[in-house]
C-alpha cells in the first residue's frame, strides 16, 4: 500500500503527499528532509560535507525521526533549519554520497514496514526504494513555475520580485543537475509512473486526481 510520489524541487510534492496521505488515512514520509537532516548533521559534525568519507560516517550514524511534522536529527529538532540556506546548498552533495543513499534507503524501507505502507514523496522512491509500489506518481512542473513557487514559500507571504524568481531559478536548475546526473538513484521518471504537470493543474485538482489513480488501481 505505497504511493511513491516523485520529481524535482518546487513541484509541489510536499503539499500534495501531504493532502493525499489525509484523504486516504496514510502516513507522509518526505525523504527529501531525511536527506536534509544527514547534511544538517554533517555540517554540525564536520563544517563542511566535501569529504564523502567523513559524510558517510556521519550518515552511518545518524538519528533522524519524524515526529508528526517536526523532524529531529540527532535528538536536535532542526524543522526550520533544514529549510535554510546552508542545509539546501549543501543537501545534494550529500545526498549524491553512495553511503548516505544506502543509510536512508533502509531506513525508508523500515519506516514502511513498520506502517504496512504509507505516501512516500522524493526523487527516486519508485524507482528505487519502492520500484514495486502500487501506485507511482511523478509530479513536474515548468521551471519558472517551481522558481516562483519556491521564492514564494521563501518569503512567507511576502511580495517577491523578478530577482527573487530568477534567483530561485539558477538554484532550482543547478540542483536539477545535480539530481539527475547523480550517480546513484538520480532523479528519474519510473517508466510505469503516471505524470501530473502542476504548471496548470492546481494543487486541489493534482491531489484528486491521485485519490482517483488510488482507487482504481
Amino acid at each position: 500500500n505505497v504511493v511513491a510520489i516523485d520529481g524535482p524541487a518546487g513541484a509541489g510534492k510536499s503539499t500534495v503527499s501531504r493532502l493525499v496521505a489525509e484523504k486516504l488515512g496514510l502516513d507522509v514520509l518526505d525523504t527529501g528532509a531525511m536527506y536534509r537532516c544527514v547534511a544538517w548533521a554533517a555540517l554540525f559534525e564536520l563544517g563542511d560535507v566535501s569529504d564523502p568519507a567523513d559524510v558517510a560516517r556521519v550518515a552511518a550514524a545518524a538519528r533522524v525521526e519524524q515526529v508528526g511534522t517536526r523532524w529531529i536529527a540527532n535528538g536536535v529538532d532542526v524543522t526550520e533549519t533544514i529549510r535554510g540556506v546552508e542545509v539546501t546548498a549543501a543537501v545534494s552533495v550529500v545526498a549524491a554520497q553512495p553511503a548516505v543513499r544506502a543509510r536512508l534507503v533502509e531506513l525508508q524501507r523500515a519506516w514502511l514496514d513498520e506502517r504496512g505502507g504509507g505516501v512516500v514523496e522524493g526523487r527516486d522512491i519508485g524507482s528505487v526504494v519502492v520500484p514495486d509500489a502500487c501506485l507511482k506518481v511523478y509530479l513536474d512542473a515548468e521551471p519558472t513555475a517551481r522558481a516562483t513557487r519556491r521564492a514564494r514559500e521563501k518569503a512567507g507571504g511576502a511580495e517577491i520580485s523578478e530577482r527573487d524568481t530568477t534567483a530561485e531559478l539558477a538554484s532550482l536548475n543547478e540542483r536539477d543537475r545535480l539530481d539527475s546526473t547523480r550517480t546513484v538513484s538520480p532523479l528519474v521518471q519510473a517508466p510505469d509512473a503516471v505524470v501530473l504537470d502542476t504548471t496548470v493543474l492546481s494543487i486541489d485538482e493534482v491531489v484528486d486526481a491521485i485519490v482517483d489513480l488510488w482507487r482504481e488501481r
